[in-house]
């Protein structure tokens, strides 16, 4: 159930990047959300393919990722002592709970429309279980793979964060016509991403904090998710059973670029300066407002309230 935001002075950061709670902050609370797929179609963004095929990539690769982040958040709630950072822990699992759901009825969608889906599902699957997964460790060994992958969700959470906000302010894709279900849906995550953008982040700090492991940390998981996101924009915008001419996807990637559909690829390289700052901390991405205000107003979070 949505709850109001309650609301303190702004986090103490220390040198490392690590928060120290000073007050009551944001509650961060799952939302119960409900989409109705009925009439999106396969080209949700008119006269847009790539743009919209590089949204779809949210719909592929986030579910089974986002799974594997709250598996490691939920590994690490008993070595969090800090009430308050525990409290946005439990929150963060819970929200990223219902987006892999949302997306998962999306990627349902676009299945029965005859997009190519499972490729990227069992590929994903295969990067979840294999690379991401346990592997059975024990002792210090688990400890440290434990932070391993810690890291590399706080750094992937950086990049969710900074496309959310993105996301939010970007009217050009409502002005170009996008459905507004699958509008909402984008913003609504995009919206909760920047909500909870501190909790991987400070989570790894408090659990590890190691400077040389946030470093290799955020460099593998921005070659990941760049890798992730063109490979899986290509696959899709080339098997796209819409009849017609397709034009070389790299072209149609620069141009949806250029036009403000999408955001720049260049991210993954402006972003890892910012990320890298020994005093750096999520709560200086920016305020918040406009994505408490959109989660406000969500039509997806109203209807199910």
């Amino acid at each position: 159930m949505f709850r109001l935001p309650r609301f303190g002075r702004e986090p103490v950061v220390d040198p490392r990047g690590a928060r120290r709670y000073t007050d009551q902050a944001h509650a961060i609370e799952p939302r119960d959300v409900q989409f109705a797929w009925d009439g999106v179609p396969m080209h949700y963004i008119p006269g847009e393919p790539m743009a919209t095929h590089v949204i779809n990539v949210m719909h592929l690769v986030l579910p089974e990722g986002e799974r594997a982040m709250s598996k490691a958040l939920a590994e690490a709630l008993p070595l969090i002592t800090d009430p308050r950072l525990h409290e946005e822990v439990v929150g963060f699992i819970g929200q990223e709970a219902t987006h892999a759901s949302s997306h998962e009825g999306a990627r349902e969608h676009l299945a029965t429309l005859g997009l190519a889906v499972e490729p990227v599902a069992r590929a994903m699957d295969w990067l979840v279980d294999t690379v991401l997964g346990e592997h059975g460790l024990g002792g210090r060994a688990r400890h440290a793979w434990l932070c391993e992958r810690l890291g590399l969700f706080a750094a992937m959470e950086h990049y969710t964060a900074v496309v959310g906000d993105w996301l939010l302010h970007a009217d050009q894709l409502e002005r170009q016509g996008m459905h507004p279900t699958m509008l909402d849906l984008i913003r609504w995550h995009g919206a909760e991403e920047v909500e909870h953008r501190n909790v991987a982040f400070d989570a790894f700090m408090h659990v590890d904090g190691s400077y040389a492991r946030r470093v290799r940390t955020s460099l593998l998981a921005s070659l990941t998710l760049a890798t992730l996101f063109l490979s899986t924009a290509r696959h899709l915008y080339r098997t796209d059973p819409t009849p017609g001419p397709r034009p070389w996807w790299l072209r149609e990637l620069a141009g949806a670029t250029r036009r403000g559909m999408i955001p720049s690829a260049g991210i993954f390289l402006t972003e890892i300066p910012k990320y890298l700052r020994p005093g750096f901390h999520p709560s200086q991405l920016g305020p918040m407002d406009t994505a408490l205000r959109y989660l406000a107003r969500s039509p997806a979070a109203n209807r199910a309230g």
